[in-house]
């Protein structure tokens, strides 16, 4: 199977089932001498995992992480970062009944078609389990990256939206309660409709939003590599996203050009930042910002129609730990994401010097 490996000069290559013994990853090109803080490494870990809230799927996993190499002394050696994050709270029986039949809108029908072979336990490979490696490496890239702030949250979730820019919002308050929502009032109405649709056996998505300040000028390459061509592809490899926009996105297509051009100021910094931080692929020292959407989780907890491996259309209700809705615990995975891009263009960009 290719596909697992992200990065050119800071690398990451993940493996791992969501029933296995564990997942894990190496990450390849971290410079050394990073004196890591293995506690925040972990706290990012705690953002992410199962069983955090009652929002969430309720599947218990400490997610605790194991370094097995490129760390002595609390610093990077320069040498590949080896890590694993065992599974203790595998119920795999609960998948038993989907063995022989494929979900709506899940990897199980195209796992088996282009491979042969699947593993139907909590989807296996294809479960978004399998981000907890990358919030491993993210957490490490955003200590190499150090003056750089990267904060997402949760901006919509089904029809309810935070109404006002980011830059009025208080990131402080991000982590104050489960929605990871920094507008209060917003927070309380997405939590009470998650609840809701949970009880209903539905669920529903919502997108996050992810700020990134203090980026210095020139991160990001001509033609197919620019910054936010790999930003976008970092969000669309995450598990239930559909979409990905940066700056003023789609709302830019309905505007005059009157309307969208970011003035300069003297000092080079503009008036509006309606270009998202990023001029002709390259960061322009203004605040990057973008918004990723998430579907709402394939899984049901009532009765659906499904297909099974005979080609008879067949009833099934899901069973099992499911999240009614993913972007709560996705927050961290897009800010591990970003803090990749991030990491890997800001070590490119030393090659220059």
């Amino acid at each position: 199977m290719a596909g697992n490996s992200y990065g050119t000069l800071f690398k990451l290559s993940t493996f791992g089932e969501s029933h296995g013994e564990a997942l894990g990853g190496i990450i390849d090109g971290c410079p050394a001498g990073i004196v890591l803080d293995l506690e925040n490494i972990q706290y990012e870990m705690s953002r992410r995992k199962p069983g955090q809230s009652a929002i969430v799927t309720q599947r218990k996993e400490e997610d605790e992480v194991q370094f097995l190499s490129g760390i002595f002394e609390g610093k990077t050696t320069g040498t590949p970062i080896g890590f694993i994050i065992p599974n203790t709270n595998q119920k795999s029986d609960d998948y038993s009944h989907i063995k022989d039949t494929y979900r709506p809108s899940h990897a199980d029908y195209v796992y088996e078609k282009k491979y042969g072979i699947r593993d139907y336990r909590g989807g296996g490979r294809s479960s978004a389990r399998e981000t907890a490696s990358r919030v491993v490496a993210g957490a490490i890239a955003k200590q190499v990256l150090k003056d750089i702030k990267i904060n997402a949250f949760v901006s919509s979730v089904g029809e309810i939206f935070i109404d006002k820019p980011y830059q009025e919002l208080d990131f402080s308050k991000i982590e104050s309660n489960p929605v990871r929502c920094p507008d209060e009032e917003a927070a309380a109405k997405m939590e009470e409709h998650i609840r809701d649709i949970r009880k209903q056996g539905d669920t529903v998505g919502g997108t996050i939003t992810c700020v990134i300040q203090n980026v210095p000028i020139g991160l990001g390459e001509p033609v197919f590599d620019k910054l936010h061509a790999e930003l976008g592809k970092a969000m669309l490899s995450i598990n239930a996203v559909k979409g990905f926009e940066y700056g003023s996105g789609f709302c830019g297509a309905r505007m005059k050009g009157s309307e969208h051009n970011d003035l300069y100021n003297p000092d080079g910094t503009t008036k509006t930042n309606l270009s998202g931080g990023i001029q002709g692929g390259i960061s322009n020292g203004m605040d990057v910002y973008f918004r990723v959407a998430f579907k709402p989780v394939a899984t049901l907890i009532q009765k659906q129609e499904v297909l099974d491996n005979q080609g008879n259309i067949v009833e099934l209700t899901g069973k099992g730990r499911h999240d009614p809705c993913v972007v709560p615990r996705a927050v961290p995975i897009v800010e591990a994401m970003a803090a990749l891009v991030l990491a890997d263009f800001y070590l490119l960009n030393k090659t220059y010097l």
